[in-house]
């Protein structure tokens, strides 16, 4: 069984598990999923995820559905399933080089149906909004989400508006939306503003899903069931995230959590969130003393997946921090380009906010914070096909300065 309750530990109130509410009625903190029991034995769970992965059964096949005794419960046939996740965990060769690890990992949420980890956490909120009975579903984006939501609102028969910043998501990403029949509308501003936006709407016909909707992080989470399950549950030192708004960093926490709580994990690996240096509010926050949370009012940064200066998930993942005794960190634009290109030369590829991962762990290990010898596992959340006009416009730059000899 489960239940909604306030994120924030002090308050503690809770809800019906489909209360369709996204903040607390009593101090306005987000909501999450509260999961009462788990009763199968940790061993036996283990063995039986298994098992699914050789099952033909439409949830089995999913790598968020297989691990179902953490979610909350739907009949078979009301899950809104491509399948998604099971992707694979990838022994890095010339990025590992180029950070200074000798035992680095990539953990890639790209290489999901629509190309993001989105998809994980779509499969939960379009079943939640199928099961609550949304006719229509919504979310604000910087592309990722936009494509996601579409996507599966598509499967579920469901009409999908996405609201973007208008010129600031890549082609790539806006062209999945219209493949897949969504509502696109642009608007002037930012990610942030799209947002406010949204969140404005008083349409009772429809249903919110960013990543501030619980049950989008209940998918997400099985990110990290999964990746310990391929570590065959020996637990990295480091878990390396790239922080946009800050869901998925909050959905691990959450997984950490869990795991531990109910006895398959025995220790946490600590979680370090990498954000752009031109769009950077948590960073900022975990290097000052006052720790007091303050929005970068206008975003810049190259990794347009993470342009978000005010990331609604700060507080989770301040706590994701503070549990895994982790850390936030910044990268910069020059720092994310010549990541993202390593990792390309790895024959993996990525897009440039998944970039950052190997970015912060480079300025980790020359710190000598990171050891050189701790086994890390970096999320790669985006495909490289996500952004191809970056990718272009980088090779044009280093054939014109390779022309000119000019540099910057």
């Amino acid at each position: 069984m489960a239940h909604l309750r306030c994120s924030a530990p002090e308050c503690g109130i809770t809800l019906e598990l489909h209360a369709r509410a996204l903040a607390c009625p009593r101090c306005g903190d987000l909501l999450e999923v509260a999961i009462d029991a788990v009763e199968s034995d940790p061993q036996d769970l283990k063995k039986l995820w298994i098992e699914r992965r050789s099952s033909y059964d439409r949830l089995d096949a999913s790598g968020v559905w297989r691990f179902r005794e953490f979610l909350p419960r739907y009949d078979a046939g009301q899950v809104v399933t491509m399948p998604e996740g099971n992707v694979p965990l990838i022994r890095a060769q010339r990025a590992a080089e180029w950070a200074g690890l000798r035992n680095l990992w990539f953990k890639h949420l790209g290489w999901n149906p629509t190309g993001s980890f989105k998809d994980l956490g779509m499969t939960a909120g379009m079943t939640e909004a199928k099961f609550a009975g949304a006719g229509m579903v919504a979310c604000a984006s910087t592309g990722n989400t936009a494509a996601s939501l579409a996507a599966y609102a598509a499967r579920a028969g469901l009409i999908a508006r996405v609201y973007l910043p208008a010129g600031q998501a890549s082609a790539n990403k806006l062209a999945q939306a219209i493949d897949f029949g969504a509502e696109v509308i642009e608007i002037e501003g930012s990610f942030d503003d799209a947002l406010e936006i949204l969140l404005d709407s008083r349409d009772p016909d429809l249903y919110f899903l960013n990543s501030i909707n619980p049950f989008r992080i209940e998918g997400q989470k099985t990110a990290m069931f999964e990746l310990l399950e391929q570590f065959k549950w020996e637990i990295p030192d480091y878990v390396v995230v790239p922080g946009g708004n800050l869901g998925n960093s909050s959905a691990f926490g959450k997984a950490f959590k869990e795991l531990k709580s109910f006895g398959l994990i025995d220790r946490l690996p600590r979680m370090v969130i990498v954000q752009a240096a031109g769009a950077n509010p948590l960073a900022r926050l975990w290097r000052s003393d006052s720790r007091q949370f303050e929005a970068v009012k206008y975003p810049e940064t190259i990794a347009t997946a993470i342009r978000i200066g005010n990331p609604r998930s700060w507080k989770k993942a301040l706590r994701a921090i503070e549990l895994t005794d982790g850390m936030a960190i910044d990268v910069t634009d020059e720092e994310i380009g010549e990541a993202k290109e390593t990792i390309g030369r790895d024959g993996i590829g990525c897009e440039p906010a998944s970039a950052t991962t190997l970015a912060g762990l480079r300025k980790l290990v020359a710190a000598g914070i990171v050891d050189r010898d701790a086994v890390v596992a970096a999320v790669l959340t985006g495909h490289a096909l996500k952004d191809t006009e970056y990718i272009i416009r980088s090779r044009k730059k280093l054939e014109l300065r390779d022309a000119t000899g000019v540099h910057g």
